[in-house]
């Protein structure tokens, strides 16, 4: 069963969550004097637009008609009942899914890029630079920046430099410059380069590179895929359009769960459900965060102020984190190897409004092939965690004879991972 909104119902508004937060969201603090960092201090990276939606109060906040033109095509993205999958488990529950693949990078990433691209063109900005893990928030940005003329360099962590060449060759057909980082284009990357020249790289290094590149050059900026509160503001459109799509088929979610990296995709779908867990009209809904066993942020991080970045470029958020230094396993899921996550995300998890799940990589790869061959998609290895728990709750929901709803996240396709799946379906695919 496919549900589809028309292109008349694509969101007008992004919905905001900091005003139903249990309690405030603790500030960014400057490292040198332990001081909450004034919001224009960020100027420096970021056009004022974004800034302001950072630190905005608002519940909604206007989708400007120009983002909305670009968002037309593909959204509204459609919902799925996975009855195959369903009737293949032999489970009472109904497994749903929103497929942000159908995007033209194949992921939910330009539901941000395309919004951050804009706003960094009439801001006067020339030139965006970023990082990314496993190429998909690259080929979001790199795309989103076609449509306002804008240059785009993309710092690529080198274990998915390595792994992901169509990724590449994706970014640089939409005109990005792609980096393997670390690189010795920089003061960050350098010292890890000249160590190692094939040093596997990790989000943090990335990161650091591309914030040096872009405040030792005039009219650049830094644009992010995740973690901070205005990416997850954009993302927001996927559960708006869920909630509207789960009224036209008379259903609302019991569980919802989505794939953890910094926390966009999980956030995007999630939060509008979430204010009704949090305004006490849907007090037993359970929200699940999935993240990988090598990465386990939240299931095994600390909850405590750290650097974004492995150089120390950033603010000190307040998250969980495994350390700013911290290199995660080699493993595939390129986009869940980040050593913290977004501080709203984190905020809701420790006040217990969220729980969290870690899975090894074998068993996220053998959910995503039973999920390929039962509902015919392919899922990008991230997507993969949240198909694994969705599946493992479907097959209690069997034992005990509970008839859940559960919604998931598809965040993107995997047709650019088949060398993990050709390693996986081969026996090679390491057990970390």
């Amino acid at each position: 069963m496919r549900v589809v909104l028309s292109a008349q119902d694509i969101p007008k508004k992004w919905f905001n969550i900091v005003p139903y937060l249990p309690k405030p969201l603790e500030p960014p603090l400057d490292p040198r004097t332990m001081e909450p960092v004034d919001p224009s201090a960020f100027l420096a990276i970021f056009p004022e637009p974004i800034v302001e939606q950072e630190v905005s109060q608002q519940e909604w906040i206007d989708i400007p008609p120009e983002v909305l033109d670009v968002y037309s095509l593909w959204r509204p993205t459609p919902l799925h009942r996975a009855k195959r999958l369903e009737e293949y488990l032999g489970t009472p529950a109904k497994i749903y899914y929103k497929n942000e693949s159908v995007s033209p990078p194949g992921s939910h990433k330009p539901n941000t890029a395309v919004p951050q691209a804009y706003y960094n063109k009439v801001s006067g900005v020339k030139r965006l630079t970023t990082e990314t893990g496993a190429g998909q928030w690259g080929s979001a940005l790199a795309f989103a920046c076609q449509f306002f003329g804008l240059e785009c360099e993309v710092f690529m962590v080198r274990v998915s430099y390595n792994q992901k060449p169509f990724r590449r060759i994706l970014m640089e057909t939409w005109g990005a410059k792609v980096v393997p980082s670390p690189s010795n284009l920089t003061q960050s990357g350098r010292k890890f380069y000249e160590e190692d020249p094939e040093h596997p790289g990790s989000l943090g290094i990335a990161i650091s590179e591309a914030i040096e590149r872009a405040v030792s050059f005039p009219d650049t900026k830094y644009s992010l895929g995740s973690v901070l509160n205005h990416v997850l503001l954009h993302q927001t459109i996927i559960g708006l359009e869920a909630k509207k799509q789960m009224e036209m088929v008379g259903d609302y979610p019991d569980v919802i769960v989505g794939a953890v990296g910094g926390g966009s995709n999980f956030a995007g779908l999630s939060f509008p459900f979430l204010r009704d867990k949090l305004e006490g009209e849907k007090p037993n809904l359970e929200v699940i965060a999935v993240e990988p066993y090598a990465c386990p942020t939240l299931t095994k991080g600390e909850y405590r102020y750290d650097y974004g970045d492995t150089a120390g470029l950033t603010p000190l958020i307040k998250m969980y984190t495994l350390g700013h230094d911290f290199v995660p396993p080699l493993i595939h899921a390129g986009g869940l190897r980040y050593h913290g996550d977004a501080p709203l995300v984190c905020l809701l998890y420790n006040e217990g409004y969220i729980s969290a799940s870690a899975y090894k990589q074998r068993e996220v790869f053998e959910a995503a092939v039973l999920f390929a061959r039962t509902e015919g998609i392919v899922p990008a290895p991230e997507s993969a965690h949240a198909i694994k728990k969705a599946i493992d709750i479907a097959m209690e929901c069997k034992r005990t004879g509970e008839k859940k709803t559960i919604l998931f996240n598809l965040s993107g396709h995997g047709y650019f991972d088949l060398n993990a799946y050709d390693k996986f379906l081969k026996g090679e695919l390491p057990d970390t």
